[in-house]
């Protein structure tokens, strides 16, 4: 059984009901699927992992648990060992290699899609205007967004084979069309 972006939805508001992971995983599904679209990969399922990779952090918050934990569930609901694979393939202490694109592109998108969030929740404009130097100067500030890894910020960017900069121009791109979805503009903007 093929498994839709809808279904993904269901699966991951079935088990994640806080606000803020739902609305990562909606930013890191937008930056992944800029990425597909970019490459001529299978949007549906980019958008499918992307949306689906922390979908069992409410119930496994713990990296001895989470993704791995999560993968029977996900084989149960009928979702592809290239979706599980790649939602492994995320976390840097499952040890599963990153060797396709759509695991690549998700490890790369997950942290800096949380992190330019972050940086348009300050803002007046959201991200409206968001420029790639002033994401970089919010990631030598090690107090800001303190959960996101700034070495996995860095080590996707070098994986996709992109200068940050453009990395992070291309994550912004990806965002601003659901900017408003994702509480990162304000009415104004």
């Amino acid at each position: 059984m093929s498994r839709t972006r809808a279904d993904a939805w269901d699966t991951l508001t079935r088990y994640t009901k806080s606000e803020a992971l739902l609305r990562h995983a909606l930013a890191v599904e937008a930056a992944v699927r800029w990425y597909a679209r970019r490459d001529g990969a299978d949007e549906e399922l980019w958008a499918i992992a992307a949306l689906l990779h922390d979908f069992d952090y409410e119930i496994h918050p713990t990296l001895d648990k989470h993704p791995q934990d999560g993968a029977p569930i996900l084989r149960e609901e009928g979702y592809s060992e290239e979706v599980i694979d790649a939602i492994q393939a995320h976390a840097n202490h499952t040890g599963v290699p990153r060797d396709t694109a759509l695991k690549r592109t998700l490890f790369a998108c997950d942290e800096l899609a949380g992190f330019v969030s972050a940086c348009g929740y300050v803002r007046p404009d959201g991200i409206a205007t968001l420029e790639p130097k002033s994401v970089r100067k919010k990631l030598k500030q090690p107090s800001f967004a303190a959960g996101v890894n700034r070495d996995d910020v860095y080590e996707g960017a070098e994986l996709l084979g992109l200068e940050l900069d453009e990395h992070i121009a291309n994550v912004i791109a990806a965002l601003q069309p659901i900017a408003g979805e994702l509480g990162i503009r304000t009415e104004a903007a």
